[in-house]
């Protein structure tokens, strides 16, 4: 056996959900090009858990059930009540994610049925519990759902409790639906491990939560907004980089183990940087992010991937910095729960070998000889 280091090129799975095939990304084989210009990211949803776009009677069936599962049980909401001020805020919801399972009778009903309910569930209940968080760390009282409103226009009116601005709306649907699902990426893996168990479909959801809180995974759009933060301005941007990649630092938001030739939802990421920073009237990130892009991809041949134009869009719709890898999981629970049901279809315990490298023929030594 030789071992593959972070299994990079090794094909774990077979699934009919995403693809990424020459630099193409696809859900169920519609190119993210064409979803990201014309479809909500419910439809998108609908598509991943069913594998076909719905029609106006499925969209609004799922439409009422997500307004019918958003509201948080009360204990859940309490329990947020009780994090310490300084929670993380993946941590936080990590923690109440898993305590889901504790309010929901069907919790441990494997049907096919109720898993799907559940997935719907999720997806429904993510949004409110980052809302609440917010909310409630600041000292507020969490916003209600409201009926019959996208996710995107639930989670700012929840967040904020005011009615969001229509172009706010457009711009996170379209970026939750550019971040819905990437095929097998470590948090899908994790899930997918977890539930081949036969572990119930909160424990997939949490471990996903866990694996997407590292930098290298969701937390690199928070870390591309800190180093946006550090440079300031336009004018500093070739002093830094230029001296960051001089002592050889990572950029952030930048190179993808799949993408040789540039992540295909960066463009519609930068779009959007550049639609809002005109509308607000401040194009400083979106300049700024440009200026970053120009250097690196010139002088390292990097290319932008999804995290890196996202900072300065939910920057620009005053999105708190350490919500953005929250929101990426708030999309990402569709193609996480379309994973996990996949995994139930055909499943099979997943559990690799590893390339033993210690030492060979040690032997038990009494403590009173070591």
């Amino acid at each position: 056996m030789t071992a593959t280091k972070g299994l990079e090129g090794i094909v774990a799975a077979t699934s009919s959900i995403s693809s990424i095939i020459d630099g193409v990304l696809t859900y169920r084989g519609i190119d993210i090009d064409d979803l990201a210009q014309n479809a909500t990211f419910e439809e998108v949803a609908y598509l991943l858990w069913y594998g076909k776009l719905p029609n106006r009677s499925e969209l609004d069936g799922l439409q009422k059930q997500l307004d019918q599962y958003a509201a948080l049980p009360q204990g859940v909401i309490d329990q947020i009540k009780l994090y310490p001020k300084d929670t993380n805020s993946m941590a936080a919801l990590r923690t109440a994610v898993s305590s889901l399972a504790l309010y929901d009778a069907s919790a441990n009903d494997m049907s096919p049925e109720a898993n799907l309910l559940k997935a719907i569930k999720l997806q429904a209940q993510l949004p409110t519990i980052v809302a609440a968080f917010s909310r409630i760390r600041e000292g507020k009282e969490p916003v209600a759902p409201k009926q019959g409103v996208s996710i995107a226009y639930n989670f700012l009116y929840m967040l904020t409790g005011k009615e969001p601005a229509e172009v706010a709306v457009k711009a996170l649907d379209q970026a939750l639906v550019l971040h819905a699902d990437h095929e097998l990426n470590a948090s899908t893996f994790a899930a997918r491990v977890t539930v081949a168990t036969l572990s119930d479909i909160y424990s997939g959801v949490t471990s996903a939560i866990g694996a997407l809180k590292g930098p290298l995974h969701g937390g690199a759009n928070e870390a591309v907004m800190v180093m946006l933060e550090e440079i300031g301005s336009t004018a500093n941007v070739e002093g830094y980089i230029t001296n960051a990649l001089a002592k050889k630092q990572k950029i952030m938001g930048f190179g993808h183990r799949v993408y040789k030739n540039g992540d295909p939802r960066a463009k519609h990421l930068q779009k959007m940087s550049r639609e809002l920073g005109k509308l607000t009237g401040n194009m400083e990130l979106y300049e700024m992010s440009v200026k970053i892009e120009e250097l690196v991809t010139g002088q390292k041949g990097l290319k932008p991937n999804v995290d890196f134009y996202s900072a300065s869009v939910y920057t620009t719709l005053e999105i708190p910095r350490d919500l953005f890898t929250p929101i990426f999981a708030i999309s990402r629970v569709s193609g996480w729960s379309a994973h996990i049901l996949e995994q139930y279809q055909d499943n099979r315990l997943i559990r690799p070998r590893a390339d033993y490298v210690g030492p060979a023929g040690a032997k038990y030594v009494p403590i009173e000889q070591r």
